[in-house]
């Protein structure tokens, strides 16, 4: 059975940090690409970061708007993908959702919130 099951979202203040986290299992995890992404209220759901699969040191993308601030990183042999946010913003306020995509397939996790606000 697939399971994407993020943890780490949480309320920060402005310029704060969390480190997020997803946790994969019933899939060949390295195999795939994951990827982070958020959807704010009243918004549709946007790619935050990427991560390609195949190796533990794969190749990384983000959207403009986190460049500099949020980092994606995996390790393979925790089958986990994590997303290190750095000098967050209120406009960061979202429920992140973690992602794994081939070629094949698609699957989601659950989501968790992040809310930025003094």
């Amino acid at each position: 059975q697939v399971q994407l099951v993020e943890s780490g979202g949480g309320l920060v203040q402005p310029g704060g940090s969390l480190r997020l986290s997803c946790a994969a299992s019933g899939f060949t995890f390295s195999r795939y690409a994951m990827n982070w992404y958020r959807q704010a209220p009243g918004k549709e759901r946007e790619l935050v970061a990427a991560i390609a699969g195949t190796g533990p040191g794969g190749s990384t993308n983000s959207a403009d708007s986190v460049k500099g601030r949020f980092t994606i990183s995996r390790d393979n042999a925790k089958n986990t993908v994590y997303l290190q946010m750095n000098s967050l913003k209120p406009e960061d306020t979202a429920v992140y959702y973690c992602n794994a995509r081939n070629h094949y397939y698609d699957f989601w996790g659950r989501g968790t919130q992040v809310t930025v606000s003094s």
